[in-house]
């Protein structure tokens, strides 16, 4: 896959472009509390206004088994902050990454890690709830760019159970 990398890209980003964009596609989300699996819908933007952050978005919705959409899932929207480089093992450079998303649920996660060229390893550092939010209390993510596409993983620790698999996706790029 061939990677354009807009000038205006600052420095810092450069080992976070290649999420740069829109993407689309759809995943499997199993919740304890649901009992069998949901498909999903989800378009995801990652974009930058020249500072050296990313914002991001991503909305989800329920797919009925033909693949139309019944209703909406969830919304979140934040920041992702690259840091310090860390060139000192073999391989790609490890860059810090601190990833800030805000959802309507009433959760709030500050997640920490590192980028190593195509992959990202996060885990959160920090996680806020209202009164009325759902309990939570953990969540691990991990994405990379496979055969061209973003794949994601999502592992939380939530209504009384140990950390488990709890969402995955394979999109592609659209924009």
């Amino acid at each position: 896959m061939v990677l354009s990398i807009d000038a205006s890209t600052p420095p810092p980003l450069l080992p976070l472009a290649w999420l740069i964009g829109r993407w689309e596609g759809a995943g499997v989300l199993g919740h304890p509390a649901r009992g069998a699996d949901v498909r999903f819908g989800q378009e995801v933007e990652f974009g930058h206004d020249g500072r050296p952050f990313l914002h991001y978005t991503s909305r989800t919705w329920r797919l009925d088994e033909d693949g139309s959409v019944l209703e909406p899932l969830d919304v979140e929207t934040g920041y992702w902050r690259p840091g310090a480089l860390d060139d000192s093992g073999s391989g790609p450079a490890a860059v810090e990454l601190e990833v800030l998303l805000a959802h309507p649920t009433g959760v709030v996660e500050v997640y920490a890690g590192t980028a190593r060229g195509p992959r990202i390893d996060l885990g959160t550092d920090v996680v806020a709830r209202t009164a009325t939010a759902a309990e939570y209390t953990a969540g691990q993510r991990m994405y990379g760019l496979v055969d061209g596409d973003l794949l994601w993983a999502l592992d939380v620790a939530a209504a009384g159970h140990p950390m488990r698999s709890y969402a995955s996706a394979r999109l592609k790029r659209v924009g």
